[in-house]
């Protein structure tokens, strides 16, 4: 069946859509009420997060579309410390989409919403005319545990800066499939809720987290350099990177540093605790190469420092420009 402009119309076929896939993915008693707004459970302080998702290719290596928005939307709501539990997802259809690919993709977040342990409560759907495109826009909230304070600001000198895994698999799985490159590179698209949780229970003093997506590791360090008025210090040598991703750069000229990555994220940590909070990370899934890659000093304030395999001194600047392809 491929989508037509009735099924936007709030008629019996957007009715049809709604249960037909919809519903029966994202199946829930609160869901399923099918009221105008979701009533949940509550807590002192919430997290709230959105985003929107145009990824082109809608199915790539180790993902999709789906998976994508929710792991986004989790692993957002996870950097502030909070426990993620709810989302919401609106979908914008262009007229002529595939029916059967809307069923994999809804069918794919609600796979990848048990294993996040989020619930999908309310959503919306729209239809407008085009080509058969999908659009998918995600909210998120989360509960902060009393006492957590998580925040770019409070990094200081000493801390050390870990990242969860090899940069760029996501940027270049994307690149690869719109480009009909062929490899074995897949999507790093995963939820990061076990990580955070082991560092949390075993006492890690996180000073701030972000996953690494658009812009990439360098541009996230800036934020922080920004927002602590520090240095981050990286050795270029600890950079994980997988051999695979660094034969695709060095064939386009790619930076990995630069590069979109959808199911990694770095954090900053107190200096004594950087060992425990690398073991909590390479023991859980999607951890395995972890690594410490560098420290917090206040060498040059607000910048970013890579030191070389030869020993030089590297200013890292951001992202300029757009990175090119879009990768959510």
């Amino acid at each position: 069946m491929k989508i037509t402009m009735a099924h936007g119309s709030g008629g019996r076929a957007t009715s049809q859509l709604i249960t037909g896939i919809f519903e029966k993915n994202f199946n829930n008693d609160i869901l399923s009420r099918m009221e105008d707004s979701a009533v949940v459970a509550g807590s002192s302080r919430l997290a709230v997060t959105t985003d929107s998702f145009v990824v082109n290719p809608l199915f790539f290596p180790g993902g999709d579309i789906g998976k994508l928005s929710v792991c986004g939307t989790v692993n957002d709501l996870l950097m502030s410390g909070a426990c993620p539990k709810y989302l919401t997802c609106g979908f914008i259809l262009e007229e002529g989409a595939d029916s059967e690919e809307l069923e994999k993709i809804a069918a794919s977040m609600a796979q990848t919403a048990r294993e996040a342990g989020v619930t999908i409560v309310a959503g919306d759907t729209k239809v407008i005319e085009g080509s058969g495109g999908i659009y998918i826009n995600t909210a998120g909230v989360g509960f902060v545990p009393e006492g957590v304070q998580i925040s770019a600001s409070l990094c200081e000198e000493g801390d050390a800066v870990l990242v969860s895994g090899n940069l760029g698999d996501h940027h270049a799985a994307i690149l690869s499939a719109r480009m009909e490159i062929t490899n074995s590179i897949v999507s790093d698209c995963a939820p990061l809720g076990e990580m955070v949780r082991s560092m949390q229970e075993a006492g890690v003093r996180i000073k701030a987290m972000r996953d690494v997506t658009r812009g990439g590791l360098a541009t996230v360090l800036h934020e922080f350099a920004a927002a602590s008025d520090c240095c981050v210090e990286l050795t270029q040598s600890c950079l994980p990177v997988s051999d695979q991703v660094k034969g695709f750069c060095g064939l386009l000229g790619l930076d990995p540093l630069y590069m979109g990555n959808e199911g990694k994220m770095t954090a900053v940590v107190a200096g004594e605790d950087a060992e425990l909070a690398l073991s909590c990370m390479q023991k859980s899934k999607y951890g395995e190469a972890a690594a410490i890659i560098g420290h917090i000093s206040g060498k040059e304030r607000g910048k970013v420092l890579l030191t070389t395999p030869l020993g030089g001194i590297r200013v890292i600047t951001e992202l300029i420009g757009e990175g090119l392809p879009r990768i959510c």
